[in-house]
């Protein structure tokens, strides 16, 4: 295949994202009072509105509609008063009715948007991006510090119903080719499911993969979803097209399936890219299909030609009488949004003043935003706004290294119920900004707070690791090592300035590991200036 640097000097990639997300945090389904319950055994959450069986009628989840119409205000989307349900037609086992309820032309959320923020390498994959300067626009995009800010429309987040869960014995992949039969689970079937769908406003798999990162953020901070791209309660597809650079026309676009990942979806997509553009070069056809994206062997594989709208006969659900949506209903709707990941991020860089890259990492997830915000508030009042800045720079270190890497090795972790409460984790960063205890101590005392469930001062004291910051007591020591080491201090003076490494490991050998290393490493360069 070519590289992509080669591809895009001759094509532009135009990708759209389908994105559908389960609303897990409800009791019940969409169209019935059947219980929501992953891992429950096989078809014991099914009931005769949810299996279709001839006279069960649907009654409406309100829940789920004040739900989806949360999710279209945080992503900026016009809520449709006036809106109904349809019927898409299709025969598979996974729906015993034959068909789902799903939302038509007009969804609950409609004409929407989001900005990503686009940098590091990621920002590279963007074509012609170091052609635009700071601050000017290019498309749907503006060129910032570091990278630039996309704006990707939102077509529509509409409401409709999950399907259930095939299960394929005796194959290989789990998938129905190779299979020995199948089994189907109909406790999924009806489960009150999202559909965001963009409009064709990304043009790299950074972009796209940085799309359902944001969505995710979002969605796990209004309490909708678990968003679990494990458990499939979060799904995406790809649709993916080329066209030559500098025309507008859109090219036949494949589909891909089975994006189960954040980096599945980057590097499916950027598989697909490589490979249409290989067979436009070499004067072949694109065809719209879905194809299965394999992460073992790294490439698209066909799954089937893509059925088009007719072939589902979507028609009005008779069963179910049109909405109407009243202001009412929405502003209080509007009235439950919270902070959303953004707005927290500008508030504690412009408050605390930190950085872009720490004020995004922070709000990443809403356990460890949570855990921040409680500590940074313990910061007294009168503290100046250097020492502010300082002492919230600590907290977001910590929370961006050590306990997100504490969260990844124990995923099962409830942070808000965990020994490491807020309390905790300033007094940690106090004892460190304070110079109380070196950086390598508080990555030890760090994990004593979770393994012993004590206070930090307490595991200071009890294994006496306070450090020695007596200018005196520190000086002492120095002119002893510098006195048993002549020759290297003559070495030092002559040039070898890295032997200064060598001296402080010396001090904090005679000082038990106790001696602040900054006040050493200070003390040591004005002695062997002298």
């Amino acid at each position: 295949m070519q590289t992509l640097e080669n591809v895009l000097r001759k094509w532009e990639p135009v990708i759209g994202l389908e994105i559908h997300t389960e609303l897990t945090t409800l009791e019940t389904k969409m169209f019935c009072g059947c219980k929501l319950e992953f891992g429950a055994e096989p078809n014991t959450n099914t009931c005769p509105v949810c299996l279709g069986l001839p006279g069960a009628l649907p009654v409406p989840n309100k829940a789920a509609i004040e739900s989806i119409v949360l999710a279209g205000l945080a992503t900026n989307c016009e809520i449709e008063k006036d809106t109904m349900f349809y019927r898409k037609n299709y025969m598979y086992p996974d729906m015993a009715k034959n068909f789902q309820t799903t939302q038509g032309p007009l969804a609950f959320c409609m004409r929407g948007h989001l900005d990503l923020e686009i940098d590091g390498k990621g920002a590279d994959e963007r074509y012609g991006i170091d052609d635009v300067k700071v601050g000017e626009s290019f498309e749907n995009i503006t060129r910032c510090e570091g990278g630039y800010v996309a704006h990707v429309g939102i077509t529509r987040i509409h409401m409709e119903e999950d399907a259930g869960k095939m299960v394929h014995i005796g194959g290989s992949e789990g998938r129905i080719a190779g299979a020995t039969h199948s089994l189907v689970d109909y406790n999924r079937a009806g489960t009150p499911l999202m559909e965001l769908v963009t409009e064709p406003d990304l043009r790299t798999p950074e972009e796209a993969r940085r799309f359902m990162q944001k969505l995710r953020q979002i969605y796990l901070t209004l309490g909708i979803s678990n968003c679990s791209m494990e458990e499939g309660s979060m799904r995406c597809d790809g649709n993916i097209s080329l066209r030559r650079r500098g025309t507008h026309e859109l090219g036949t676009k494949t589909e891909l399936k089975n994006l189960n990942s954040f980096k599945s979806l980057h590097d499916g997509l950027m598989y697909e890219i490589l490979r249409q553009a290989d067979v436009l070069d070499e004067g072949g056809v694109i065809y719209q299909e879905t194809r299965h994206w394999d992460p073992s062997a790294k490439r698209t594989i066909v799954m089937r030609v893509k059925e088009t709208a007719d072939d589902y006969r979507l028609f009005p659900e008779p069963d179910l009488a049109p909405y109407h949506l009243s202001d009412e209903f929405i502003e209080r709707v509007r009235a439950k949004l919270p902070e959303l990941p953004d707005e927290m991020a500008a508030r504690i860089k412009d408050a605390y003043g930190l950085s872009a890259y720490d004020a995004s990492h922070l709000v990443e997830h809403r356990a460890t935003a949570s855990l921040f915000d409680a500590a940074a508030s313990l910061i007294p009042d009168d503290a100046s706004a250097s020492q502010r800045a300082l002492v919230a720079k600590q907290l977001a270190n910590f929370i961006i290294n050590d306990v997100t890497a504490w969260l990844n090795a124990e995923p099962d972790v409830d942070l808000a119920s965990s020994p490491l409460t807020p309390e905790r984790l300033f007094e940690l960063s106090m004892l460190l900004v304070d110079e109380t205890i070196s950086s390598k101590q508080a990555k030890e005392v760090f994990t004593a707070i979770i393994d012993e469930d004590k206070d930090p001062r307490e595991i200071v004291a009890e294994r006496g690791m306070e450090q020695v910051s007596d200018a005196g007591a520190i000086e002492a020591v120095i002119d002893s090592i510098l006195a048993e080491n002549p020759d290297k201090v003559d070495q030092y003076r002559g040039g070898k300035t890295g032997l200064i490494g060598f001296f402080v490991g010396q001090c904090m050998k005679a000082m038990q590991g106790q001696g602040n290393p900054k006040l050493i490493n200070e003390m040591l360069e004005k002695k062997l200036s002298e």
